[in-house]
């Protein structure tokens, strides 16, 4: 793809973009990873389609393999404000991934652990622990 405006834009506009992330989104979707099952003891091997969840380097990824970008490290972090454009899309496709992963992790989808790590959800835990040192003089 040539760039836009002289910018050293791969990706012409922000609509352009949503139109990469929904195609992404699409063979992610339409595309699932698979595991075998074993249903029973006698069983013949089965494979299992698992949804594939979203995720920012998959669609990066995605674009660098359809040629259209290697990197969109400057868009997301609208580097030196050249990309202000593009903030309002490349926010909606963090919360639109961001989404996916917590929906999946909450219904037992996707492993909610890695889920919560990579969204930075924390249940917070306090414990105190309190150690007491007993001397000769407390005999």
């Amino acid at each position: 793809m040539g760039t836009s405006k002289g910018h050293g834009k791969y990706i012409e506009t922000p609509e352009k973009m949503w139109e990469y992330f929904e195609a992404y989104r699409a063979e992610v979707k339409n595309n699932p990873r698979t595991k075998t099952v074993f249903p029973g003891k006698d069983a013949i091997p089965q494979r299992e389609p698992l949804e594939r969840p979203l995720t920012l380097e998959g669609f990066e990824n995605w674009c660098a393999d359809a040629g259209i970008i290697e990197d969109l490290s400057n868009y997301f972090a609208n580097t030196k404000g050249n990309y202000s454009d593009y903030s309002t899309i490349c926010l909606r496709i963090k919360r639109v991934i961001r989404q996916d992963q917590i929906e999946g992790g909450m219904v037992g989808q996707y492993n909610a652990s890695i889920t919560q790590r990579l969204n930075s959800l924390v249940d917070k835990q306090e414990n105190q622990v309190f150690i007491e040192q007993w001397t000769e003089e407390d005999e």
